[in-house]
């Protein structure tokens, strides 16, 4: 078992950076997209990552799910990218903006029980697993409570995710930084 998280701002190459390494890996490749097409703009997003991806990729759509998705997914003789765990995240979220001020996603069930078996989940992977993520806290902080609870959430996951895998890169402006250097 290999895990790697991947972390890095918008349009920073960390997408690249975890396809270029899957594709380098020699193992049968699988892609786990979490994203959405919930207007035009998001899926013509969506359209320029497929375009960019090898044909011979095997894709699976997962916006929720993500835990068992990897266990039926993931294996030996295979490399498994996950892109993104922020926009996963995103949509675990839903209904937050409902909570009373104060209350934290720990009150969205939804989300502790798909976060929880995750992250009991990276572990025991078998084959190589590539986790993209977004790092969301070096800007300014969101004016909205929905905002803010996204980002604080956001880090807690990368340092959860990060905590579970042998090897992090954090990517900035196309230039990998190597975090944890793993095996």
């Amino acid at each position: 078992m290999s895990s790697e998280l991947i972390l890095g701002g918008a349009r920073s190459g960390k997408s690249r950076l975890a396809e270029a390494a899957a594709a380098d890996s020699g193992l049968a490749v699988h892609v786990i997209v979490t994203a959405e097409a919930l207007d035009a703009e998001m899926a013509a997003r969506i359209a320029r990552h497929q375009a960019d991806r090898p044909a011979g990729w095997t894709v699976h759509e997962h916006p929720r799910g993500l835990a068992d998705a990897l266990a039926a997914v993931a294996a030996p003789t295979r490399c498994v990218v996950v892109d993104c765990l922020t926009l996963w995240l995103a949509n675990l979220l839903d209904g937050a903006d409902a909570l009373p001020p104060g209350v934290g996603a720990e009150a969205l069930p939804a989300f502790v029980q798909e976060r929880d078996a995750l992250l009991a989940l990276i572990p025991a992977l078998p084959g190589r697993v590539i986790f993209v993520a977004n790092e969301v806290g070096l800007g300014l902080v969101p004016e909205s409570p929905l905002g803010r609870l996204f980002r604080d959430e956001a880090g807690r996951l990368n340092q959860a995710v990060a905590a579970r895998c042998e090897r992090v890169v954090f990517v900035a402006a196309g230039l990998p930084l190597v975090l944890k250097p793993g095996r």
